[in-house]
């Protein structure tokens, strides 16, 4: 029996593959070692020669490794889907953002507005260029570092107003999440995960991540703000 798998993936789906991973362990007798990392700098690994088992990652970045041939095609399997959400400090005033209007105006009254690297801080960048305000706001965008939640930025006061997959918001300790963005800042980034081609246990790893796919998870992965894909 293999003594323990690994998986390797990007902070946002960290928390529920952790609870996963010691699911499986109760059920299967087979340890999980998890290791979250931003999601450029877990890529960057796999493709480096990181010897791991399993790995999940948003989908896009997924086939680019398959393409590359670091992890094996036929092993994809769509696992969540996760949206953007957006977090203002605990006990400051909550701006109106059910809107694209009223998001705007809260993005141009904003001191300082924190946004994450990968799917969802490309995407809005777009937008935030297609509404015209980049003028006016450029200098008071953050990104934070890779592997550092936008969350922490927000609860430190370092922005007024930040943005990142709700699953990395929904259990952060000094920040209110005031919803979902409304469209069109809205982006559905689903994660999948895939067995690694340098895994010296691509068995068992396809079974663990035949574990991680299973319906049955489908309201944990609503716990931790997402849905099951």
């Amino acid at each position: 029996m293999t003594s323990a798998l690994s998986i390797i993936s990007s902070m946002a789906t960290r928390l529920l593959l952790a609870e996963q991973a010691g699911a499986y362990r109760l059920r299967r007798g087979v340890a999980v070692d998890l290791e979250a990392v931003g999601g450029v700098d877990a890529a960057r690994r796999v493709e480096a020669g990181g010897a791991f088992d399993v790995v999940v990652l948003a989908d896009n970045v997924i086939m680019r490794l398959a393409e590359a041939g670091q992890v094996v095609r036929e092993s994809v399997v769509p696992l969540v889907r996760s949206e953007i959400a957006v977090a203002v400090r605990e006990g400051a005033p909550r701006p109106a953002i059910d809107s694209e209007n009223a998001l705007r105006s809260a993005l141009l009254s904003a001191r300082a507005i924190g946004y994450s690297t990968g799917p969802s801080g490309v995407h809005l960048l777009k937008v935030f260029e297609a509404w015209g305000i980049m003028n006016q706001i450029g200098e008071r965008i953050v990104q934070a570092p890779p592997g550092v939640p936008v969350g922490k930025l927000v609860a430190e006061g370092q922005v007024e107003i930040g943005f990142q997959q709700l699953s990395e918001l929904i259990s952060l300790k000094g920040i209110q999440v005031l919803g979902l963005a409304p469209a069109p800042a809205q982006i559905t980034t689903v994660f999948s995960g895939a067995v690694a081609s340098r895994s010296a246990h691509r068995e068992q790893a396809a079974e663990l991540l035949r574990f991680l796919a299973l319906p049955e998870h489908a309201e944990l992965k609503r716990r931790h703000g997402m849905e099951h894909a």
